[in-house]
């Protein structure tokens, strides 16, 4: 199998040296993991995850290490330097990225972090980054339907809601009614898609759709009763930030989960709360 530069790959080993292991790259050749990020008893044979990247020397290398973000990902990364060439972030591995001055659309300060997609440069065959994210994002062909779960990536807050980016695909906007708490740009999460519009403009849900998120927070609500004694004061009137700071819930998803679980008969409600019911 034929090595993606820039991805994660799991690559067989081919060949052991004093200073690693060379990996099979298919078309790529030969890429060697050094020795520090080698497990133990590997052998000729064995298969490894693990991502490849070009270093400061232009060698396909491979290391165990993970990225901020891969080729065909955005990224919300850190500038380190500044050069004529353009301006370097920071990868997360034993590597930084350019984001050359032609790619730019801000000025880019050191400290800083941006938006920066990696693409495979046409000219070097090298990862480069660029801010002009919509040469890569679009909502015209969209390969996402209503109710799919996917991962966002927290992007900008407008006047009614914060755009986010969409499995690093497409834009999308989560309206402020649907947002609980402060998000915080450049980070990820699970969303799913509410609506898709006419204009194939996408509406996201926060977190996992309806009730397979009771089924996935049904245990943490019981080990927080658990902790605290079998009692809590939540019920449907208390405030949904309240809700939010305990549980890192919706009070709608809260709300479904405590329906399920009395349901269950794993809890009894009262007028100031709910009581764990000890089996």
């Amino acid at each position: 199998m034929d090595a993606l530069i820039g991805k994660f790959n799991t690559l067989e080993v081919i060949k052991e040296v004093e200073f690693g292991v060379y990996l099979d790259g298919g078309n790529l050749g030969e890429i060697l993991l050094p020795t520090r990020f080698v497990p133990k008893d590997i052998q000729v044979g064995d298969t490894l995850e693990v991502f490849v990247y070009h270093d400061n020397e232009s060698r396909l290398i491979a290391t165990t290490m993970k990225p901020h973000a891969c080729v065909g990902e955005v990224g919300f990364l850190e500038v380190v330097n500044n050069t004529k060439a353009g301006a370097f972030v920071q990868w997360g591995i034993m590597k930084d990225i350019l984001v050359p001055l032609s790619q730019q659309i801000t000025q880019l300060y050191v400290g800083d972090s941006y938006f920066i997609y990696l693409y495979i440069d046409e000219m070097t065959g090298r990862v480069a980054g660029t801010q002009k994210l919509k040469r890569f994002l679009q909502n015209e062909v969209l390969t996402v339907q209503e109710k799919e779960e996917v991962t966002i990536l927290w992007y900008r807050k407008t006047n009614i809601g914060y755009e986010v980016i969409v499995n690093n695909q497409h834009f999308g906007m989560i309206h402020f009614s649907d947002v609980v708490g402060n998000p915080v740009l450049g980070e990820k999460a699970k969303g799913f898609v509410k609506t898709i519009r006419p204009d194939h403009k996408l509406d996201i849900g926060i977190g996992i759709m309806g009730y397979k998120k009771v089924s996935a927070e049904e245990q943490n609500i019981l080990d927080v009763l658990q902790a605290a004694g079998g009692y809590l004061p939540f019920h449907d009137k208390s405030n949904p930030e309240e809700i939010y700071e305990a549980f890192g819930i919706s009070k709608k998803t809260f709300k479904m989960i405590i329906g399920s679980l009395y349901k269950q008969q794993k809890i009894n409600l009262t007028q100031t709360g709910i009581q764990l019911i000890i089996d």
